[in-house]
């Protein structure tokens, strides 16, 4: 089994459709996620934020403290998946109300539970950022969500594996690649 990592992926879409800068900042939404958002940086060039949360009951998300500085800045909140939208709508607004000049997020998988998708394009959230993995029609995308393809991720993981081929090799490249 491989594992099939869309963060390179997002990195391409970011790097050709968002300005980075010194001015941007790479955001883990929370602890658990610092290795994801560390890659991202490292790709973009970028410092990195991570926003400390506790849960004080189910799908309900506080934030304690952000780690790192985002005022002023372009802030890229990257994520696993986003199922309700609320710690990523929470973690957006607080880093807004820390100065932070926009914010994007960007996901694997967009699961978008019940109203997610509307939450979300009702947020502050200047644009969401998601894979097909799991598909979500026009009318709920309302224009700030944008979907990219894994397709050519799939593709060439199952031609390297039938080639008897490195699949890891697919995002050494990747992750390295820039505009």
């Amino acid at each position: 089994m491989d594992n099939l990592y869309a963060g390179p992926i997002i990195a391409d879409y970011i790097r050709k459709n968002i300005k980075v800068d010194e001015n941007t900042v790479v955001v883990s939404p929370d602890v658990g996620g610092v290795p994801r958002a560390r890659a991202l940086a490292e790709a973009l060039g970028t410092p990195i934020a991570i926003i400390v949360k506790r849960r004080p009951e189910p799908n309900k998300t506080e934030v304690m403290e952000i780690i790192g500085d985002v005022a002023g800045k372009t802030a890229i909140m990257l994520d696993d998946m986003i199922d309700t939208g609320g710690s990523i709508i929470s973690g957006a607004n607080a880093m807004l109300e820390r100065g932070a000049k926009e914010v994007y997020a960007a996901c694997t998988h967009g699961v978008f539970s019940s109203s997610a998708p509307e939450k979300l394009v009702a947020s502050a959230i200047k644009k969401i950022i998601i894979t097909d993995t799991i598909p979500i029609s026009e009318e709920r995308k309302n224009g700030k969500i944008e979907v990219i393809t894994v397709s050519n991720l799939i593709a060439d993981a199952i031609m390297r594996i039938h080639d008897d081929r490195s699949v890891s090799e697919i995002f050494d490249k990747a992750w390295k690649a820039k505009s």
